[in-house]
């Protein structure tokens, strides 16, 4: 213990703001001195010694909001006694002293404004740790905004010479591959492209204008490939990243019914919940031609995302069977039930991560698959099935686990590469 004499004691001996230890000794000097003149001991010796100012009486809580002013030295005399005072019984306002005055250097002319380059992620972990965005993206756009992202950090990645290396892309059409030459710059104007269907359903630019009437995908890709005045280059990688920031920032804002809008394919359409899965799909198999284009190691997408595609592939599998039915590319009904009833299905079951089962109907798109009703199964794994949707191996080549009807198994994994295109 000590008394009222050792107390004066160390105020005499603390630094400027006696009190807390670590406060005296990390911060030696938490107010300002004035320079040294030249002559000043001379002309202090004629001048009349100040008087000390009075000290107010304020509570804990009139100090503690008097700190900010203090450490920008906005206090009068008076204030300013009262406040050092104060820090040198107060251990918490202290602290927050030290900490106010820290920043007010900042401001200084002199000091180095480089900022630590760790500072903003550290800045943004901290702010999303503490509170949630005020506009959370929606679950069902995130497999969008994650793809795109993925796809951005390997364009940073890749040099300038590598933005024109050949990319082979091919689909499946009708019964047989489609091979087209690109190069990595080309591709992402493909993308810019056909997002831009998103953009027009959502009122927003279209990088194809207004001009130009309703074009399918390939259509939109082909215009915009010919619209340009030069080849394809690294300056598309900021118009495509821009479309899709906006894409992601109009429908968080939208709102819950913006889910069900409907973008149009020109021969087919979707809503919009399931045109950016769709979209994400196609960032995510494009991304991967550009990633063999240029040695990047490249993964599949997160298993939720993963399963979110292959979902969406399985249900729009009737419809593509019946399609291919009515050209003659697929066998005939063999049963046909009321909408809504359950009737012949193929059992898909999926490996790996976002794997699962489904069951496709075969002879209508308005029945309901039903596992009572399963007379063929396909087993695979999950990313083999996404190269099959997005026609990068044939239905021949798919190393798919068969059993049951085999005129249905070869149906439905035509099908399934049918509904890839460029």
């Amino acid at each position: 213990m000590t008394g009222p004499d050792d107390d004066a004691d160390d105020v005499a001996r603390a630094p400027w703001i006696p009190g807390p230890r670590r406060a005296a000794d990390d911060h030696a000097d938490l107010t300002a001195r004035l320079p040294e003149v030249p002559g000043a001991e001379a002309e202090e010796a004629d001048m009349e010694e100040p008087e000390e100012p009075e000290v107010p009486d304020l509570s804990h809580n009139v100090l503690k909001s008097l700190l900010g002013a203090w450490a920008l030295s906005a206090c009068s005399a008076g204030e300013t006694k009262a406040v050092e005072n104060h820090l040198t019984a107060c251990a918490p306002c202290a602290d927050e002293a030290l900490r106010l005055r820290d920043a007010v250097t900042l401001l200084h002319e002199d000091r180095d404004l480089d900022l630590d380059p760790l500072l903003r992620s550290r800045v943004l972990e901290n702010c999303l740790g503490r509170r949630p965005a005020r506009i959370p993206v929606p679950d069902w756009v995130t497999p969008y905004d994650a793809e795109t992202a993925r796809l951005d950090a390997l364009l940073r990645d890749i040099g300038e010479s590598e933005w024109h290396a050949p990319v082979r892309l091919k689909w499946y059409e009708e019964d047989h591959v489609v091979r087209r030459k690109a190069t990595v710059a080309a591709v992402i104007g493909h993308l810019l492209a056909v997002d831009g269907l998103v953009s027009a359903a959502l009122g927003l630019d279209d990088p194809l204008g207004t001009a130009l009437p309703e074009l399918s995908p390939t259509e939109r890709t082909e215009a915009f490939w010919a619209a340009l005045d030069r080849p394809p280059n690294r300056s598309l990688r900021g118009p495509w990243r821009e479309q899709s920031h906006t894409l992601i920032r109009t429908v968080a804002f939208a709102g819950r019914g913006v889910a069900d809008l409907t973008v149009t394919y020109k021969d087919f359409a979707l809503p919009l919940r399931d045109s950016l899965l769709e979209r994400a799909f196609e960032c995510w198999l494009h991304a991967d031609d550009i990633a063999t284009a240029v040695a990047y190691p490249y993964a599949p997408p997160s298993g939720p995302h993963l399963h979110g595609m292959i979902d969406l592939a399985a249900r729009l599998l009737p419809a593509a069977l019946a399609n291919r039915r009515r050209t003659g590319l697929a066998g005939p009904a063999k049963e046909l039930v009321a909408a809504g009833a359950p009737g012949r299905s193929l059992h898909l079951e999926v490996e790996g991560a976002g794997g699962g089962h489904w069951y496709i109907s075969l002879d209508s798109p308005a029945a309901v698959g039903s596992p009572e009703r399963a007379v063929a199964q396909v087993a695979m794994d999950g990313v083999e099935f996404c190269q099959l949707v997005a026609g990068h191996i044939t239905p021949e080549e798919a190393a798919a686990g068969q059993d049951g009807d085999r005129e249905a198994i070869k149906d439905v994994l035509s099908a399934t590469a049918s509904l890839s295109r460029l």
